[in-house]
């Protein structure tokens, strides 16, 4: 009775632990979104030059894209899984630079009916807020 009740203890323990795999693929997208979002940051910053991100505006299309010239190897333009919908709040591209402080910006991840927004204050980096 007593290996019953551990093994019944062990399941549910194991059971707590198992994310939502739309979940982590949300949250594998935001960590890279974000990472994509800094490096463009950074070389708008390096180069002088503005740099932005985009969603594309017919309805249908997937992806996202980087505006402005971008040095070594392009950025990616699409989203790692299907299904992945993002809305940028307030407007229709997020500015990244040249200059150091850019304003606050958001942008929600969508992936079914979760979602996820990362946001920066215009001084620090993106990153997922509740």
């Amino acid at each position: 009775m007593v290996v019953m009740a551990l093994v019944a203890v062990a399941v549910g323990l194991v059971t707590l632990s198992l994310r939502d795999p739309a979940s982590a693929q949300l949250d594998r997208e935001a960590v890279r979104l974000a990472a994509l979002l800094e490096s463009a940051r950074a070389q708008s910053r390096a180069s002088g030059v503005a740099l932005r991100f985009e969603l594309p505006t017919q309805p249908g299309d997937t992806g996202f894209r980087f505006v402005g010239p971008i040095s070594g190897d392009p950025l990616p333009t699409q989203w790692l899984g299907d299904g992945v919908s993002a809305e940028i709040i307030g407007g229709r591209s997020l500015a990244l630079g040249p200059e150091p402080l850019i304003g606050p910006q958001r942008i929600v991840l969508r992936l079914g009916e979760r979602n996820l927004t990362l946001a920066t204050d215009g001084i620090g980096p993106f990153v997922a807020v509740p």
